[in-house]
């Protein structure tokens, strides 16, 4: 029978590349891409007819209607290629610091500077006092200085590379001591004995998984030794029987034996959270007062600004980093600076600093805020068929590692009844996507993630998404 359906197939009605290009849609579509781009489409659309012709599917019985069918499917085929891969999203997690969706909102003052520099020229490296070369750190340097209390600073383009580029420069050949409690896995798969064995460093473990002494570490010096490096356990907390060398002590040590102490505080923090009715979370000019040599830490966690890797610390040591030939391969370029300033100057103004910095006033808002927030959102999504929906209480969390320990309380929407998977996947494909979670046989809305100006979205986005 499919044979004899294949027989009957005819295929001349089916139009040439030339004929479907003299279309005058496809000539309106030119104006978008070049006709090299249009007639690959074309091709691939008249090879779909040919396959559907052959497979018995109705697809038109005329050549006027094949070149209607063609050119709606470039009409597809150009529109998903013209859209953008990387797009703006509505984080409905609740999950403020969302590693996939990249990290930290940038303030409004940040963006602005972003767009202006990078629109034009800048003064990247070049000195506009003297007219010379020029160094792009300095124009970061100062702010982080002061902010810190650090000799001086550096800037790799995360944190990772700046772990990288500091055990190269301290230890590259030689030893690097760490507690075993410390060797710690973040997303990703990143490992820290797997950038110690790429920076040419020498892993030397001391101490037990939740115990370590000083001793374990002045026993385990030698000759050969780079450094001893401390790193934060951002993302988890070793409770019980536990013990734990204090920074101070190891810089104390460091000192007698002439060996550096590196501090990789993963996130870093440069306020005080208590402050904003926080947790406690180690702050970097806690490790610069505790005498270490170099701290290292993350641009685009709680700090709220652009992926980079921060180093700040003893002017001899960071200057020996500088020079690392490894600095020019794992460098930021012009926007990540312009974010990094703009966002630094920011905790200039402590008392603006909730208002001004998105990260911040996520992790502060009040949660009578989001209850006004979730019943604006309650009205604008109204009757929806086959489903319900409520303000439930929440638990929100910072995210990317830090205050692993803490829940924020929150309000969520919670729609239940109908078919929650598919408005989940609905939401997602909607644009602006809208991120949610589902629980159970609930969807989530989290409103700590969702801004004012996105309750219109979500609540468009949910409205045609339980429509089908």
């Amino acid at each position: 029978m499919n044979g004899d359906l294949k027989k009957n197939v005819d295929y001349s009605i089916i139009p040439g590349v030339d004929r479907v290009l003299n279309e005058q849609a496809i000539q309106t579509l030119s104006k978008h891409c070049g006709t090299s781009v249009l007639t690959d489409m074309i091709r691939q659309a008249i090879d779909r007819v040919r396959g559907m012709m052959r497979d018995g599917e109705s697809v038109g019985k005329s050549r006027e209607a094949l070149i209607k069918w063609i050119v709606g499917d470039v009409q597809i085929q150009l529109a998903d290629q013209l859209a953008p891969n990387l797009r703006r999203v509505v984080n409905a997690t609740g999950v403020i610091l969302h590693t996939n969706l990249g990290r930290a909102p940038l303030s409004d003052v940040a963006v602005k500077h972003i767009a202006d520099i990078a629109g034009s020229y800048s003064n990247l490296e070049l000195d506009l006092d003297t007219g010379q070369r020029g160094s792009r750190t300095t124009l970061v340097e100062k702010l982080l200085c002061e902010l810190t209390g650090a000799e001086a600073a550096a800037i790799a383009n995360n944190n990772a590379a700046a772990v990288l580029l500091t055990l190269n420069t301290l230890a590259g050949g030689k030893e690097a001591i760490v507690s075993r409690g410390q060797l710690v896995e973040i997303g990703g798969s990143f490992r820290i004995p797997d950038i110690m064995s790429r920076s040419g460093a020498q892993l030397v473990e001391v101490g037990t998984t939740n115990r370590t002494h000083l001793s374990d570490y002045e026993n385990a010096l030698t000759e050969n030794t780079g450094v001893m490096l401390a790193v934060h356990p951002s993302n988890y907390k070793v409770m019980g029987f536990t013990a734990e060398v204090a920074l101070e002590d190891m810089v104390v040590l460091g000192r007698q034996r002439g060996v550096p102490v590196a501090h990789d505080l993963g996130g870093g923090v440069l306020v005080n959270l208590r402050d904003y009715g926080l947790p406690y979370e180690p702050l970097v000019s806690d490790s610069i007062s505790a005498g270490a040599d170099v701290v290292m830490f993350s641009g685009d966690k709680v700090l709220g600004g652009p992926q980079c890797g921060i180093i700040v610390g003893k002017q001899n040591v960071v200057e020996q980093i500088r020079k690392n030939p490894l600095m020019r391969a794992l460098r930021c370029g012009k926007l990540t600076y312009a974010a990094l300033e703009a966002t630094l100057k920011l905790f200039l103004n402590p008392e603006a600093l909730a208002r001004e910095h998105p990260t911040l006033r996520m992790l502060t808002e009040p949660v009578g805020m989001l209850e006004r927030r979730g019943q604006k959102l309650l009205r604008m999504i109204g009757e929806l068929e086959g489903f319900s929906c409520e303000l439930v209480d929440s638990q929100a969390q910072t995210g990317s590692g830090a205050l692993p320990l803490e829940n924020i309380p929150s309000v969520a929407v919670a729609i239940s009844g109908g078919d929650i998977l598919s408005l989940s996947n609905a939401l997602r494909r909607y644009d602006p996507p809208v991120i949610c979670y589902v629980r159970g046989d609930q969807l989530f809305l989290d409103l700590r993630t969702i801004r004012d100006d996105e309750v219109s979205i979500v609540g468009d986005a949910v409205q045609k998404g339980a429509r089908g």
